[in-house]
Parts: C-alpha cells; structure tokens; sequence
C-alpha cells in the first residue's frame, strides 16, 4: 500500500503509512580581525570542532559543511566528517561534536550512518563522559516519526554520559531558518569549550576524514533555484505502454554548477492548474485574494507554495473535525491505521474537501492548513566527462485515475506535460558523495535499478568508459514489458556489445505468467554474483525504497549466506563489513 505522494519519485522522508500513525496517535561571520585572527587560531588550536552528518538526500551535508566553514571562520579547526567514516574508537575521543542528521525511511538513521549508529547502540559502546554536543534533526512535521533520527541520537550520547552544548532543534522542511538559529548559538559555545579544552592541554584528536570537498557554490538552492532551459524532453517508453517514462536534457548554462556522476538535482516542480483551479472553485475564492504574511495572492501560492495534492495530516485532522463524515471519524476514534491507509487511498485535498460537499472553508484557513511545496530529486543520468554543462534525466510521469477523476504526480507530470524545448526549470544541485563509482577503476560493479532506477548507473556506466576503466560491469534492470518499457535500450545494447556491460540481466514482470523481478534475476546468477564480490566488486542499489529495495537486500543476503556458506549471522556481518568498506551503496526514494 502506498499513499498518493508515493506516485512521485521524491524526496519523501517517510511514506504514507507514517503519515498516517502520526494522525492518529546564517551564520557566517566575519571571523577574527587584526592579530590573532581565524588563520593564526588555527594554528595554535589542538582540539578540533567535529562536524558529523548523516544524509538521506544531501541536504544534511550541505548544512553540515557551512557549519564547517562557518566554525573555521572563527579560528576553529572545523572537520567536516561522513558518519560512515567515524570509527567508534576515534569517536570515543572526540571532545566537542556537532551533528547535522537527516531520518530516513519509518524514523531511521540515513544509510550513511547506520555503522556508526550499530556501534553506539552497542552493548560495548564506550562511555562518553568527555564528549560535549548538540545535534540538528532534519525532517519533515507532516509525519509520526518526525526527526526520529536525530532524536535518539540525541538520547544515546546523553545515555552514554556525553553533555549537550545545548538542546537539539528539530528542523521541518523550512529549515533554514531553524539551522541558522541553532548554528548562532552552538558555535560560539563550541568555541568556548574548545578554548577552555586547549588551555588545559586537553586535546583529542578527529576521526579520520576523506580530504573535504571544495566548497559548494552558494549561489543556487533550494531558495534560489537555478533557471534551467530544457533541450530536449522526449519519450522513452514505447507506444502502448502503461508508463510514460521522459528523457530529458536541461542546460546548465552560467550557472557554474558541477556535477559528479551519482549526484541528483532537486526541480521545484509547480502544480497542476486544473486542481488549482477545482479547489479555488470549490472554496468560492478568487486567484487574486491577498494572503496574509505573504507576498503572492492566492493562486500563485496555490501554483508554486503550497502541497496541494497529498492532504497533510493537519488537514485530515481538521476535516474530520468539521466534515461529520461517519467513516473518516470512526477510522480515527478507533486508531485503525490500515484502515485510514485505504481510505487515503488516491484521495487529494479536493477529495478531503468534498467528503462534505456542504462545508464551507474559509480559503485563508485552508491554506494555513497546507504544507509548503517541497522540491523533487531525480538522479541524474549523464556523466560531466562527456556532459559538463548540462544534465540528462530520467523521470517517469505518473497518472492515474479514480472515480472519473484523473491525477497525477506533482512533479513529474511538470516536466513531462509543461516544460517542452526552451521552458526553464527551477533547479538546484544535490550532491550525493555516498554514491560515487570506485576510485579503483579495476574493481567489479553490480548495479541493481529497476525502473528510473537506472538513471544514475547510466552516468556510471558513461563514466567508466570515458575514464578507461577496465573493471567489469554488471547492471540489472526491469520493469514491466520489454518492448515498451526497455528504458536506454539502445544505450544499453551498444554497450554490451562493445563490452563495457560485462551482463546485462533483465526482468520484465509483465511478459509472462509468473512474474519475475531483478531479485529474482540475483538468485537465478547467485554463484557468480558472490564471486564478484568476493574479488572485490561493489554492490550498487538505486529506485524504491519501500519495495524494491528492500527486496534486493533481503536476495543479497541470502545469495551472501548460500553461496557462502554461511548462517545468517554471518551472511549480516558479512554486508555489514562492505557496507563498511563502502562496497554498498544504496539511493533509494
């Protein structure tokens, strides 16, 4: 079951399921001045500020590296560290910490940091008396497990005797303001404590880091998106497909944003017109009605502010109070989560609106009731070796329809219906360093993506020919019919046949009786697989979160424990340690 939200390929933090549980149950100052200024501190200093960040999406990173610079602003040797990289040892050592960290998922750690949270939730955990902190939670309010992460992160250390430099902050999808706030106040108390620490000489020492990556561009995100021209915007599934699957090519044009094969870039998508117009209409207002506390009038806040279409729980909640709708009332007397979940199912805010066609909602109190438009992530499908200044993606426009009604998905029936050649598109880099090729070009590569899924191991697969790496590449890919949902097909083939896709294994689910998906394509060449991994390969999974992936870790573990040999425990420690070894990488939505 997956909720109206999950027809997009986003950025979601949780999925409706969560949603539902819920409903019912710039600092960057100017540094030193004169003698004794930020490069003279960093000199002396012996005891380093460290940065740690768990991301699901990128956006933890980025605060994380301006927390950096702004730290190394005011004299402090900030270290700016991947909680992948953070062994418990040296983490055992670190005086002062900050931590920005993403929730993923139904209220867990980001990928990046599930190693170091199995370490600390250890029955062996070290004791962390010496250790003063504060962490930022990154998340999203419209769900139950709303910065989850962060806050038993939080509780942890406090379990393990480390000190709050102050309370943790909770951060919705607006959270630049709230990050902001929270920077101000911990790096001067950082700083603080770092110089009491290197007056009395007690020092310690950071965990190991990769070298830090040259600081991002600051000129476009989330708030300055980048106008993007599309180049090209055409059909890659067949005719008579149910899917209508996009390639599309945008321009980076002057914008100076650089691009590594596996990062995204999130679009700012706009609404559809048609709902927007359903709704004003079914809320008697005019497009032009000013809206307190902002400069838009309504239809334009309608068009580019607010989510419209998936009902946030703040809605339901104040449906159910007013509409008298018998259903929805008893489902939430009786905290009856899968039956809410049905009910939810392919309804919008208009549906909510219409479960009394009677009720009368005064617009302004109806938009206090949305939440903001959050922008969507698709990975990007080119490498900048042979694509510098623009971006390929892939996207799938999703529609449907129920009880006459059609729908579609927020961002991709945008780009799919509204941006043909020369339209601009509101765009903004998210790098995702933790999905990147091997720095070894002779190691083996196994990508699993079905769907859009292989949009980034595209731009891996362009890559390792541009570079001349004579590793071997395996890709599985599958979706519903071959001759109408072959995605890159003509792509793919050139490639096996110059030998740059060692295999190519493909599961289309619909071109026979028993379906077949690519986990099943893993057990079918299981023996083979583990070989590859054995010598070294990196195993790689883009696409569905809740399904999908979850599925190819669970084959991958089994494949692990039979061609191994191995129990089950010992088939988990052996994906922990490539997990550990950054041998498996996950992007998945």
């Amino acid at each position: 079951m997956t909720n109206i939200s999950a027809h997009e390929n986003a950025n979601t933090q949780a999925n409706e399921r969560t949603l539902v549980a819920g409903f019912l149950d710039k600092l960057t100052p100017g540094g030193s001045s004169g003698k004794g200024g930020a490069s003279e501190a960093r000199q002396v200093a012996t005891t380093p500020l460290n940065v740690l960040y768990g991301t699901v999406t990128g956006t933890a990173e980025l605060i994380a590296q301006d927390v950096g610079r702004a730290g190394r602003d005011q004299g402090m040797d900030a270290k700016v560290i991947d909680l992948s990289l953070v062994e418990m040892d040296a983490f055992a050592n670190m005086k002062c910490v900050l931590f920005v960290c993403a929730t993923y998922g139904e209220g867990e750690m980001p990928d990046n940091a599930l190693l170091f949270w199995e370490a600390l939730t250890a029955p062996d955990a070290p004791r962390l008396e010496g250790l003063q902190y504060s962490v930022l939670g990154l998340g999203d309010q419209a769900y139950e497990h709303f910065c989850n992460a962060g806050k038993i992160l939080d509780r942890r250390l406090e379990e393990l005797g480390a000190k709050r430099i102050l309370p943790r902050v909770d951060c919705d999808i607006d959270y630049e303001e709230n990050a902001e706030a929270w920077m101000a106040e911990a790096l001067p108390l950082s700083q603080s404590i770092i110089a009491s620490l290197n007056t009395t000489g007690d020092a310690s020492a950071a965990a190991t880091s990769e070298a830090e990556p040259a600081a991002p561009k600051k000129a476009w995100g989330r708030k300055n998106p980048y106008p993007a021209t599309v180049l090209e915007n055409r059909k890659l599934s067949g005719e008579g497909s149910t899917k209508d699957m996009r390639h599309m090519v945008v321009d980076l044009g002057d914008s100076g944003i650089t691009y590594e094969a596996g990062d995204s870039v999130g679009v700012m998508p706009v609404n559809n017109s048609a709902l927007i117009e359903q709704l004003l209409a079914r809320l008697g207002a005019d497009a032009g009605m000013a809206v307190p506390d902002h400069d838009k009038p309504l239809g334009e806040l309608l068009r580019t502010h607010f989510e419209i279409l998936t009902p946030p729980r703040s809605l339901i909640q104040e449906i159910e109070k007013r509409a008298g709708h018998s259903e929805l009332s008893a489902i939430a007397a009786n905290g009856d989560k899968e039956a809410l979940e049905a009910f939810l199912w392919n309804r919008d805010t208009l549906d909510m609106l219409n479960l009394n066609p009677g009720l009368q909602v005064d617009p302004l109190e109806f938009v206090s009731w949305l939440k903001p438009l959050q922008h969507r992530s698709y990975s990007i499908a080119s490498s900048p070796i042979l694509q510098p200044t623009a971006v390929d993606l892939t996207v799938a426009a999703l529609r449907w329809t129920s009880e006459g009604r059609a729908y579609g998905g927020v961002a991709s029936t945008y780009l799919a219906d509204d941006c043909p050649l020369d339209v601009k598109i509101p765009l903004f880099l998210a790098p995702n360093r933790s999905f990147r090729i091997p720095e070894d070009n002779t190691a083996p590569v196994i990508m699993v993506g079905p769907g859009t899924g292989v949009a980034p191991f595209r731009a891996f697969l362009q890559e390792r020919e541009a570079l001349g790496a004579p590793g071997r590449n395996w890709l599985f890919f599958g979706d519903r019919n071959r001759a109408m949902d072959f995605a890159y097909e003509d792509d793919f083939n050139a490639m096996s046949t110059s030998g740059l896709l060692t295999r190519l294994d493909l599961a289309f689910s619909r071109d026979r009786d028993e379906k077949i998906y690519v986990q099943n394509r893993m057990h079918e060449n299981g023996r083979e697989l583990f070989a590859w991994l054995e010598e070294g390969g990196y195993f790689y999974i883009c696409g569905d979160a809740t399904r999908m992936a979850h599925d190819v870790d669970a084959a991958l573990h089994e494949i692990i424990a039979r061609e191994g040999d191995m129990s089950e425990d010992k088939a988990f420690g052996y994906v922990s340690r490539l997990k550990s070894e950054k041998r498996y990488l996950r992007d998945v939505y």
